[in-house]
């Protein structure tokens, strides 16, 4: 599966962002699509994932209740709405694939796509 991310940039502390990520390929390996960070001199983090049926969401404890993770499936894609940025949230996202939705709560997807950066200011 390939997995193309977009939608970060520079926002103020307490702004909202919204990122998308399109999936195509192999979607028999796309049950399980979701986020992971990483902030510079730090190790990847998860942030949020959900399984095909919408039934499987988790967060991280840092972003609950202030980001918001979906998914269309008819166009392949998953999306994080990001509100009440905080300037700790400054990382690269990465939009991640696997089937099993607790390898990218552990932050090891089988698939990762490119980078988008996320910038909050203070």
């Amino acid at each position: 599966v390939q997995l193309q991310a977009s939608g970060g940039g520079l926002v103020q502390a307490g702004g909202t962002l919204r990122l998308s990520c399109a999936a195509s390929g192999n979607m028999l390996r796309s049950n399980a699509l979701g986020w992971v960070r990483q902030a510079p001199g730090e190790k990847r983090e998860f942030v949020a994932v959900i399984n095909r049926s919408g039934g499987l969401i988790y967060y991280s404890e840092s972003v609950e209740g202030r980001f918001t993770i979906s998914r269309d499936n008819a166009k392949n894609t998953v999306y994080l709405e990001m509100s009440s940025l905080k300037p700790e949230d400054t990382a690269v996202y990465y939009c991640a694939a696997d089937i099993d939705v607790n390898k990218v709560r552990i932050a090891s997807p089988q698939t990762i796509g490119q980078g988008t950066q996320v910038t909050v200011s203070s």
